[in-house]
């Protein structure tokens, strides 16, 4: 295909380019807060698995099913691989895929019958049969699951609405639906210990009939709340997948994004590894260990809402600068909670609540903004490939944020457990304050320069419909 006419895009233009921009759209129908929420409702099984397969299933196949440790963690290791594989692969393929349903669809109906039946035998194992072998294959189909369904639900978002702020609300309501799903698995677990505590195969057997329970409808409302909107391109020049890697791995403003959103999971990930320790051993409160962590996750259900109201105020780039600032402040503020305040650690989660995933929401809104200006430049629509590319960021952030956080805090002399002595814990402090607030300052330093503000990002859609217009296919919403 022939490269389309580039538009360079810069951060300032003049006020009469910016008012121009705020009505390039004026004629795409607004999107429903019904159907958004019932496109985005897929995101509650998808999310609520991700807690359980972390805290749950390592630990009840070793101790119900007599599955070593050692096994255990390998078969973790190697699906963690594959799942970081298969999030491209289904990526590059969902965009070349041309179906008379779609090409997100088939992906996403497709996935999630698979996700659906290896969650079955995941969380409801017949004993029998379990064996390192089974808990392999069923990962491997587990995995991939997931990625049918999360890589072209993703993409098929940002393909919802051309508008700048119109994919801001697209984000955001799959963000509040993810909040939703984890913290459901966060408090049927805890309401269960209120009355059968130890009892872990229950504990994965409810998890697991939530998970299977708001599959089939959400699967449902996801498939059929939008209609995909029509290709505004030629069928595509098939290429080498190394080639369209390279390709994407070339895109500045897309590194930049990617880059920003795993360092800020990253600090993300020190702070969720490191509140336990800090709860019990730091601050002497037990009983708050897991209270803290879902205080957090409730007051972050009314984040999503909160921040894309700011996003469409003051804009992606604004918005995602502003959220990580806050949040790297109220880490800071943890350097003046001491044994026993309370109060004051209440006051911070909470806040760190409903700043939570502020950072991240506007980043993932801004990648279809990049796909369209990666469109333009080479005329290749691959915005499945980059939510692929950009999911890897969730994987790899808590690895490097975990791979970090916990050696530093060895090293400094603490361990888990009572006779830390004072300097240790100082330690543990300052890592678990200062490791996220170094993060989210690192992410707004590199998100600080991006390039596609509501008026460039204007001007590139005007490109894309013109040269739509131009071959026939045309750009109208659905």
């Amino acid at each position: 295909m022939a490269t389309l006419p580039y538009a360079e895009y810069h951060p300032g233009r003049d006020a009469a380019r910016s008012d121009e921009s705020q009505h390039a759209h004026i004629g795409e129908k607004p999107l429903s807060p019904l159907r958004l929420a019932g496109f985005a409702s897929i995101a509650v099984p998808i999310a609520g698995a991700g807690l359980p397969l972390a805290l749950f299933v390592p630990q009840l196949y070793a101790s119900e099913f007599g599955l070593s440790l050692a096994a255990i963690g390998l078969i973790f290791l190697v699906g963690r691989f594959w799942d970081v594989a298969a999030d491209p692969i289904v990526g590059a393929l969902s965009d070349r895929t041309r179906t008379r349903f779609g090409r997100r669809r088939p992906w996403i109906a497709l996935g999630g019958l698979l996700f659906g039946l290896s969650s079955a035998l995941l969380f409801f194992p017949p004993a029998a049969l379990v064996t390192p072998a089974y808990l392999a294959a069923v990962l491997f189909l587990f995995y991939l699951g997931w990625s049918m369904v999360e890589i072209p639900s993703s993409a098929w978002a940002g393909e919802l609405s051309a508008h700048y702020h119109g994919r801001t609300r697209v984000v955001a309501w799959q963000a509040l639906l993810r909040s939703i799903g984890l913290l459901a698995v966060l408090v049927l677990p805890t309401i269960l210990d209120q009355f059968d505590p130890g009892n872990g195969t229950l504990k994965l057997q409810l998890v697991g009939g939530f998970i299977l329970l708001t599959l089939a409808p959400s699967l449902v409302l996801t498939l059929i709340s939008f209609r995909e909107p029509p290709l505004t391109e030629t069928p595509p020049v098939r290429q080498s997948f190394a080639r369209a890697a390279a390709l994407v791995f070339s895109d500045r403003p897309l590194l930049r994004v990617l880059a920003a959103d795993t360092i800020v999971t990253a600090g993300q990930s020190i702070r969720a590894g490191l509140i336990v320790f800090f709860a019990v051993w730091y601050m002497g409160l037990p009983a708050w260990a897991s209270g803290l962590y879902l205080l957090q996750f409730i007051f972050g259900v009314a984040a999503a809402p909160l921040w894309q109201r700011i996003g469409t105020r003051i804009g992606k780039r604004e918005a995602a600068i502003t959220g990580e600032l806050a949040q790297a402040a109220i880490n800071i503020a943890l350097l003046f909670v001491f044994p026993g305040g309370l109060p004051l650690l209440i006051a911070l989660t909470i806040a760190q609540g409903l700043s939570q995933g502020s950072g991240n929401l506007m980043l993932r809104a801004m990648v279809a903004d990049v796909a369209d200006a990666h469109r333009l430049r080479t005329g290749h629509d691959r915005t499945g490939l980059f939510f692929s590319v950009f999911a890897l960021s969730a994987k790899l952030g808590p690895a490097l944020g975990i791979g970090i956080a916990l050696p530093l805090i060895a090293w400094a002399g603490f361990r888990a457990g009572p006779g830390n002595a004072p300097e240790a814990l100082e330690a543990l402090k300052y890592v678990f304050a200062l490791g996220p607030a170094l993060a989210h300052i690192i992410a707004t330093l590199i998100i600080w320069r991006f390039p596609l503000n509501e008026a460039a990002h204007a001007e590139i859609r005007r490109a894309l419909e013109h040269h739509a217009q131009k071959v026939g296919t045309g750009f109208s919403q659905k």
